[in-house]
Parts: structure tokens; sequence; C-alpha cells
């Protein structure tokens, strides 16, 4: 029998059980039946951040940003692909930091933009500044 998972639908939030090796196969939610993962990060809120945080078994990387950012903008393009990359392994999200300026402050985010890898409910990685492709898949194969 193959292990599962759990994965936090971004679509409606729920909570889903795939099995470990369906994961990157296109499995879907149980509840409102659209692709567990669209190959693009997650736009996380405060409603929704927690559940994605402590509900899941696969690594999440958060990365938070601004609208008015330079180095944000230029990381963007680089922060999608490697969604699409590292898909059913981890999931990538995005914290708006002037829209959520609470969770900004929760996690002392300092500058921007800034990564931040959850594992287990927990925060297991952080790296501040833009990063080219290279090394963000570097940084990632770190601390997955």
């Amino acid at each position: 029998m193959t292990a599962s998972k759990l994965v936090v639908c971004s679509h409606c939030q729920g909570i889903n059980r795939v099995p470990e090796d369906r994961l990157q196969e296109g499995a879907k939610c149980g509840v409102c039946h659209q692709p567990l993962f669209d190959d693009k990060p997650v736009e996380l809120t405060s409603a929704s951040f927690q559940r994605h945080v402590q509900h899941s078994d696969i690594p999440l990387i958060v990365d938070f940003w601004a609208a008015w950012c330079g180095p944000c903008k230029m990381m963007a393009p680089v922060f999608a692909a490697a969604a699409a990359q590292f898909r059913g392994r981890v999931r990538f999200a995005k914290v708006d930091t002037d829209a959520e300026q609470g969770l900004a402050r929760e996690y002392g985010i300092r500058g921007i933009p800034t990564l931040i890898l959850f594992r287990n409910g927990r925060e297991a990685g952080r790296m501040s500044g833009a990063l080219d492709s290279r090394s963000l898949q570097s940084w990632i194969e770190q601390h997955i």
C-alpha cells in the first residue's frame, strides 16, 4: 500500500489525503474537484495561510512580496517556474505584505522578497533577497 500525504486545495481550502505516487499525476480535490496543483503559486491571505502551513504534509515555500518592489517583480517569473518544476513535491505560495501586514509582522519580514520554507507546520528555512533560477533551485533542493 502506498503512503499518503495531506494536501490543502488552493481553490476551496479542503484537506485531501493523496497517495504519494499520485501527487505529481494531476490529483484533484475531493471537495471541489479542481486540480490540487496548478503549476503556479497560490495566493495566500491571513484567512488561508495557517491552513496551508498546519495541514499539509508537503513542504510549503512562501514568497513574501509587494507590488511596488522591483526585486519582487524580477523574481516572480522565476518563482512561478519553480512552482511548475517542483509540482507535487513542494507547494509554492505568495503573500502580499501590503495586503497582509499582520502576517508580515508575525513572521518578522524586514525586507522583501523573503522566502520562508515551512515543513510540518514549522519554519525550516528562510532566504531574503531576489534569487535567479539556479540559486532558487539550489536553495529549494537543500531545504526540502
